[in-house]
């Protein structure tokens, strides 16, 4: 009989996307950690996509950061906490005494809690006294935070999940919510089931797989968002498709918002026209969201991430508030948050433009409300350097010193070799990280360890301002520290009083009394967590899922907030929203014959950001393995690139280079390249140092969508893979992706120079010896160059090389790693460079929840008589879990019975 205690699974909080899904975390016995979604958590009520379905995967500790390190004459030795806190604050009030407050800056993340976030910004602006703290969610939402604050008179997302179950029309603009919000793209995907008659409206330059589900999709001319919207307005206005009566009382500006329209965007046909839509299908959208009281429209960084950003925001906005529709269930403006803790970061002043909970740095009554309640010795009195400012501004010279938290800016901003230029000249750079290499550490003076997922406590805000706990279920690793733990041990070594906090408890209890202090009057504020005030940690730590404004109710129970505005107040001194004038403007940076394409950037479907937690897990890693340019065909046919081969796309701040495909979803005149890879997953992938540096005027955010790129062949002599169990140099190498596998890591190379003896290269890059077990064949004539090495009965590592890109597939070769021992069968086949026998090549992965490939798929559709989604998954699990591979599964069911019907 087992005794043995059962496991208790710890409640916490998804890392990833905004959504915010509850997760449940469960110990087993040999040391692995079970992920389960929280079926009682309302984000998610159970489900989760796959990358948080992987979260277990990413927990070890292979890489990880564990010790402070201090660089010595270009080398990196462990430290003492001691002596790296000393240099930091040491290094920091040199500077500040010899410069000034605004010659030290911090760049954070939405990924710190919001704990975390918020002694950061009281450490900046409130006891430096500079605002010089920006974060890489300026790279994603501040756009629609400006909206906000320009509309509402305040950064507040109106509406609610809930709402996309009762709204009557959803128009997603700028996301693929299939691939990037998997789990609210499956609530939107369950209401179409429940009620086909509810319409679903896709706008954006790609044909993603969102647009599987789509009624209509709107395939706009990239960075014309404004002419569609503005186009909407006039029609609505021209058609009396207003609220006259809330117009009236509830806002102002209006005239000024249809003049600016009336210019370039009264006549559908022309708005048509600049659109590159078909006139019919502009119609249909214009008279669908007329005839539609229930209308959500969701935005995001199609929407965001551009030079006329902010006002591509207030032009959806303006729609809504025109009709009313806001503040009311099931209709609204929705911005879909990008990182986990994107809102809670703006709750608490993480922009350089911001204060604490929602007060306003060139408001003086607001600074000084904010002072009073820090008792803080001076505060930050002007706005500080935004993301691309504050780099440029290092390179420049006049921010001398710059620690950055939980980001990975070489990679992530746009003209990324210009950040690399001012980290190499900025006098001390200070990085806190859970990794111990990635593209920015490399140019650390300090580095800091800081506590990782499943290791932190504290709380997240979703993009429905639902306020979670993250919980940990893991000790320290090493030395590691909570971030505004070490932020703290700096402050007091500053000689700064107030950051005497023992616990995130202790952190979250001010900074929700932060936000009831002054909070009446004229300096009434939404955002209210009264309810939330002094908790004890035990009810902190039991602490339930909540939408702020956050109250208590006559019985002593918290009360959220579902919605706001249903009372038709807003944050502006009058109660008024404000319509805003969006003149309609291009992108800054137009094509030219040197540059003919516009470059869009975005995430795939199974990674995350720079991949430093997601590249950890070789699920994740099967269905897109590589970087890659995704292009027309007859694009490609004009630039002489070929699908499956290398090309260098470039601009003229940078280049970068991956495989050419034809995902069939990108119209003429533009590429799309993901935006992950990393100097430590692939020689030269990084996109980011392709994207332009032009920034909206009023928020501050990059344009990613749109850069003027040219797109050209890389041209080498040939391919290779490697899978091997341990790790190869590759700097001879012209080209390379890491790939993580299961027990191995898998390299994709290609190289310039002619192989004279491919046999003693393949051992030299392998570190073979001589006399090890080593199976080889060879076709000189054809280039062709297949071995394995064998230790004992296992393969060890194996290598296929070719002039060509027409290598084996890696599915069933993969599947070797997991074998103690090959058959003679298998030697046989990785000396054919096929799968023999009963060995079948499942082919590249589709459901990566169930491990299912592509021609696993297509082998049941035509053997079973498969004809939908269901019957699929009935048959093989596919498309069962998050949903996210049930676009692909649609195409292969098409195309496979279109070829069977042949």
């Amino acid at each position: 009989m087992n005794l043995s205690p059962i496991p208790l699974a710890v409640r916490s909080t998804c890392p990833y996307c905004g959504v915010g899904c509850g997760v449940t975390a469960t110990p087993l016995p040999d040391g692995a950690i079970a992920i389960a979604g929280d079926a009682s958590h309302p984000a998610n009520r159970g489900r989760l996509c796959v990358k948080g379905a992987a979260l277990g995967e990413t927990i070890g500790l292979e890489g990880r950061l564990l010790h402070p390190a201090l660089r010595e004459d270009g080398v990196l030795r462990q430290a003492s906490w001691d002596e790296a806190l000393e240099r930091v604050a040491g290094g920091l009030r040199a500077i500040i005494d010899e410069h000034g407050p605004d010659a030290v800056a911090l760049y954070v993340s939405g990924q710190l809690l919001t704990e975390d976030y918020y002694v950061a910004n009281k450490l900046m602006k409130g006891y430096i006294g500079s605002a010089n703290i920006d974060t890489n969610s300026r790279l994603c939402m501040s756009s629609a935070v400006a909206g906000h604050k320009r509309a509402f008179g305040a950064d507040l997302v109106p509406g609610c999940y809930e709402d996309f179950d009762l709204a009557d029309m959803v128009v997603l603009v700028g996301s693929n919510t299939a691939w990037c919000h998997p789990i609210l793209f499956q609530r939107i995907a369950r209401l179409k089931e429940a009620r086909p008659e509810v319409r679903i409206v896709v706008i954006d330059p790609r044909r993603t797989a969102t647009c599987e589900l789509a009624d209509l999709h709107l395939p706009v001319k990239p960075g014309t968002d404004v002419w569609l919207f503005n186009g909407l307005l006039s029609y609505l206005a021209r058609t009396g498709v207003r609220d006259a009566a809330f117009i009236e009382a509830h806002t102002s500006g209006l005239q000024q918002a249809l003049d600016a329209a009336q210019v370039d965007c009264a006549d559908p046909l022309a708005v048509a026209r600049h659109c590159r839509v078909d006139p019919d299908d502009l119609m249909a959208f214009y008279g669908g969201f007329a005839a539609t009281t229930k209308v959500i429209t969701a935005f995001s960084q199609g929407v965001n991430q551009s030079s006329a950003g902010t006002d591509k925001v207030n032009s959806i906005i303006n729609c809504h508030l025109l009709t009313g529709r806001i503040g009311q269930p099931g209709m609204g403006p929705f911005s879909i948050t990008g990182q986990p803790n994107a809102m809670g970061g703006r709750e608490v002043g993480g922009l350089a433009n911001m204060l604490a909970a929602h007060m306003d740095l060139d408001n003086p009554q607001h600074r000084d409300t904010v002072q009073t309640f820090w008792s803080s010795p001076r505060i930050a009195a002007k706005g500080g350097l935004k993301a691309v400012d504050l780099f440029k501004a290092i390179e420049e010279g006049t921010v001398k010193a710059v620690w950055v938290i939980a980001t990975n800016p070489m990679v992530s901003m746009p003209d990324a070799n210009q950040v690399q230029r001012a980290l190499e000249k900025c006098e001390l750079v200070v990085v806190s990280d859970i990794i111990a290499s990635t593209d920015t550490n490399a140019f650390a003076d300090v580095l800091l360890p800081a506590l990782g997922w499943g290791e932190k406590d504290g709380t997240v805000t979703n993009s429905e301002r639902l306020i979670s706990r993250q919980r940990a279920f893991l000790p320290a690793p090493g030395e590691a520290r909570a971030d505004w733990r070490i932020l703290a041990d700096v402050a007091r070594r500053l000689g700064f009083d107030g950051f005497d906090f023992a616990s995130a408890h202790e952190v979250f209890d001010e900074h929700a009394r932060l936000t009831v202090f002054r909070n009446e009057g004229a300096q009434r504020r939404v955002l209210n967590l009264s309810g939330l005030c002094g908790l004890q940690a035990a009810q902190y730590d039991k602490l339930e899922s909540v939408r702020w404004p956050v109250r208590r109710g006559a019985d002593g129970a918290l009360e959220g907030s579902a919605r706001l505005f249903a009372d038709r107040r807003f944050a502006h001194a009058d109660g008024k929203a404000r319509f805003i004038a969006t003149a309609p403007r291009a992108p800054a940076n137009p094509v030219d014959p040197e540059y003919p394409l516009v470059l869009n950037t975005g995430r795939v479907r199974d990674q995350w950001h720079t991949m430093s937690r997601t590249g950890r897990a070789p699920r994740l890693a099967d269905h897109t393995a590589e970087a890659f340019i995704d292009m027309h065909p007859q694009d490609a046919l004009l630039y002489g690139v070929r699908e499956g081969e290398l090309a260098r796309v470039s601009s003229q701040w940078g280049a970068m280079v991956a495989r050419v495909q034809h995902g069939g979803g990108i119209a003429r005149g533009s590429v799309f390249v993901p935006i992950h890879w990393n100097g430590q997953t692939a020689s030269d992938a990084r996109v980011g140092t392709v994207v332009n540096p032009v920034v909206d005027p009023v928020s501050g955010e990059p344009e990613f969508k749109h850069t003027p790129v040219q797109v050209e062949r890389f041209g080498v002599a040939w391919h290779a893979f490697v899978l091997s169990r341990s790790e190869l140099a590759l700097d001879q190498v012209a080209h390379w992706t890491r790939v993580q596998g299961r027990g191995f890591a898998r390299y994709e190379m290609a190289g310039r120079g002619q192989l004279r003896d491919r046999a003693a290269w393949a051992r030299a890059l392998l570190g073979v010896t001589d006399d090890a077990d080593w199976l080889d064949y060879e076709d000189a004539s054809d280039g062709v160059y297949r071995a394995v090495h064998v230790v004992g009965e296992r393969i060890e590592q194996c290598i296929f090389l070719s002039p060509r890109t027409d290598l084996p597939a890696r599915a069933w070769l993969a599947s070797l790693f997991a074998s103690e021992s090959l058959t003679q069968l298998d030697r046989a086949g990785l000396l054919a460079g096929q799968a023999l026998g009963m060995r079948l090549d499942t082919g590249p992965t589709v459901c990566s929840c169930f491990a299912v490939g592509r021609n696993t798929i297509c082998d049941a559709i035509v053997s079973h008589d498969l004809k939908t989604v269901p019957e699929v998954t009935a048959c093989l699990k596919a498309g069962g879990n998050c949903g996210s591979c049930v676009p692909e599964i649609k195409v292969l069911l098409i195309q496979t019975r279109a070829r069977e019907a042949a």
